[in-house]
């Protein structure tokens, strides 16, 4: 009887020393996934150099490559042009998303003109909000990035000025502006 109580006792505090060690995982991930258009409006730049904001259609969930649709320029400038596919553009994002449904990452872009090959470089903080869960990717919205852009004039853009400044891109028509932006972001 000894033996079998000792062997009880010994099993025992060997099942209570193994479940000391596994706890439940309590991290989670939630993902998010972004498409649309996205308006950026640049600030600082002189002559050909300020005439740069666009918008841009992407997709993304969570990080990796831009899938880009389609970008347009507001302004015709010697840098680049409005037309249809005068210019690559590439681009990356990282994000992610806590469990209250905060987004926060980086993002960046970059536009080459075809005919000149000037390129534009922006990169940025992202934020937002997703209605995303543990099992579920949520959508972005509300999405910002705010950051800094280069412009470097292509060999044979002879009116086309570098520069740089800021910049605001906000997801969807009309979700913020550059002053607001800027100033809470910067």
């Amino acid at each position: 009887m000894k033996k079998l109580l000792t062997m009880l006792v010994v099993l025992a505090l060997e099942f209570s020393v193994c479940a000391c060690g596994s706890s439940p995982n309590t991290s989670t991930v939630n993902n998010t996934a972004t498409t649309g258009n996205w308006e950026a409006q640049l600030t600082g730049g002189t002559a050909q150099a300020s005439l740069l904001n666009f918008v841009v259609a992407f997709s993304v969930t969570n990080s990796g490559p831009l899938n880009i649709n389609g970008i347009s320029f507001f302004n015709q400038s010697s840098c680049f042009d409005t037309a249809l596919n005068a210019e690559t553009e590439s681009g990356t994002a990282s994000f992610t998303t806590s469990n209250a449904g905060q987004v926060t990452g980086t993002l960046s872009l970059t536009i080459t003109s075809k005919a000149n090959g000037s390129v534009l470089a922006l990169t940025g903080q992202l934020t937002g909000t997703s209605n995303g869960t543990t099992t579920t990717v949520g959508s972005l919205t509300k999405g910002v990035v705010v950051g800094t852009w280069t412009l470097t004039p292509g060999a044979s853009a002879s009116t086309c000025n570098a520069g740089s400044g800021n910049f605001v891109m906000c997801q969807g028509a009309a979700t913020c502006s550059v002053t607001g932006a800027l100033a809470e972001h910067l």
